[in-house]
């Protein structure tokens, strides 16, 4: 007959074997991370053919302005002063814009990954004017090339730029030409010509209408003295960022809208901005961000789920340890090996059947393969269908809480504490009894566990 273990001997070879596990996880760990790096290439990939996370801005007015400088300059030994004409820009952005944007969202599909996709609609108008007081930034109305002003509009990727765009200065429509887009846009989008020249510099009021096709993301960097854009989708799930929050926004299941109004005070710069050459105006600026975000990120759940594996392990491995060292059964290290594998196993078959059926279908399936799997093992190795019952009851509370808590994200950590807390309170309690030391149990058999 074989020599028995002292109950530390087999509890010092369970949290060995356990830690012997946190290998394989990690290996899953790695694995949801290579499947999410796919599901971002496949996106990507939707996105080089349809377009990116787009990032609107304008439109503004560029007008050049000439200045005479006068410079001093050494030639031949000798101080001489000369005339220099200068030929810059002057940024006129809107003393008011006013916009609708539509957001028309559709599903891609590539291989078994799927991303959310968009086609934009804007339709806007937009009054310029010359500030009264152009003289302080340096520029006189005279210096101004009004008849070689020009209208721009910034688009971060103009690969998704849709057909039927447009720019009209009192009903007549001007030709659109590429490029010359807006700093915030990395120089990207179009323009066109206005002769600003007949009116002398009257306020003047600009139509605009373009469609963009954009991926997940849609920004709007605000520019003009007082913004007001509304932004309306059949999208149910928006998530609004950036530094501009909506006035107001209504989200229901049938989509949203949102209107946002803001003042040039709260961008925190004048309507007149006069660049250095070279310089790129508008980088940097502050935007709103709307995301078409998926109510459910799979990749995110399963890292998450994975996160608790070992409150799985320890769990299920302490079951086993008190049947061992209590109840009288004989649990070998291979065991709790194979047993271990099949808890690991569960977040492998987690993944593979949420990318094809979704996370809640694909919890429920894989959560009972291994419920039945090691229930139907634990009765051989602990040599009791009562003994395996209560395994398969405890592995189904803890699947039962883990889907809480993924749930339940903002008070997942207060309820795993109390339970661990109950969990070791009632560890201890079953094992008062136990000579960790010595050969087995003390006198009494401690109650509470399933006998053969």
């Amino acid at each position: 007959m074989a020599k028995d273990r002292s109950p530390g001997f087999k509890l010092g070879m369970t949290v060995l074997i356990g830690a012997l596990l946190a290998i394989p996880l990690f290996m899953v760990y790695a694995l949801v991370w290579d499947r999410q790096s796919q599901s971002e290439t496949a996106r990507a990939s939707v996105a080089e053919g349809w377009g990116g996370p787009q990032m609107l801005a304008g439109p503004v007015m560029v007008i050049p302005y000439r200045q005479q400088s006068v410079e001093t300059v050494t030639e031949n030994g000798k101080a001489t002063t000369r005339a220099v004409t200068i030929d810059r820009e002057l940024f006129l952005a809107p003393v008011k814009n006013t916009a609708k944007v539509d957001v028309s969202p559709e599903r891609r599909v590539k291989s078994i990954y799927e991303t959310v996709v968009y086609e934009a609609r804007v339709k806007g108008t937009a009054r310029f004017a010359l500030p009264a007081d152009l003289a302080r930034f340096g520029v006189k109305p005279e210096e101004l090339l009004l008849d070689r002003a020009e209208i721009r509009v910034g688009i971060s990727d103009a690969r998704g730029l849709l057909a039927d765009n447009g720019i009209s200065v009192g009903g007549t429509a001007l030709p659109l030409r590429p490029g010359k887009g807006l700093g915030a846009t990395n120089g990207s989008g179009f323009f066109a010509f206005a002769d600003w020249s007949a009116g002398a510099g009257a306020p003047l009021d600009v139509a605009y209408r373009f469609g963009v096709r954009g991926n997940g993301q849609l920004t709007l960097i605000p520019d003009a003295e007082s913004t007001d854009w509304t932004i309306a989708s059949q999208w149910p799930h928006p998530s609004f960022g950036g530094q501009f929050l909506p006035n107001s926004r209504s989200v229901t299941d049938k989509g949203f809208t949102a209107r946002y109004t803001i003042s040039n005070l709260a961008l925190g710069r004048a309507i007149v901005q006069l660049p250095q050459p070279g310089e790129q105006v508008g980088q940097g600026a502050q935007s709103a961000q709307i995301d078409l975000i998926e109510p459910v990120n799979l990749y995110s759940q399963v890292d998450r789920a994975v996160k608790y594996g070992f409150l799985f392990i320890g769990f299920t491995f302490l079951a086993f340890l008190m049947f061992d060292i209590i109840a009288g059964a004989r649990v070998a290290a291979a065991e709790y090996l194979l047993t271990g594998a099949g808890l690991i196993l569960f977040f492998v078959l987690l993944l593979a059947f949420a990318e094809i059926i979704g996370f809640t279908l694909a919890y429920l399936l894989a959560s009972g393969a291994i419920i039945a799997l090691i229930s139907a093992y634990s009765a051989a190795v602990l040599g009791s269908a009562k003994r395996a019952g209560f395994i398969a009851g405890l592995l189904l509370g803890l699947y039962a809480l883990l889907y809480v808590l993924l749930n339940l994200e903002a008070y997942s950590l207060i309820i795993g504490s109390v339970l661990l807390f109950a969990a070791l309170a009632a560890v201890m309690y079953v094992t008062r009894k136990v000579d960790w030391s010595g050969l087995g149990k003390r006198d009494e058999v401690a109650q509470g566990l399933p006998q053969a």
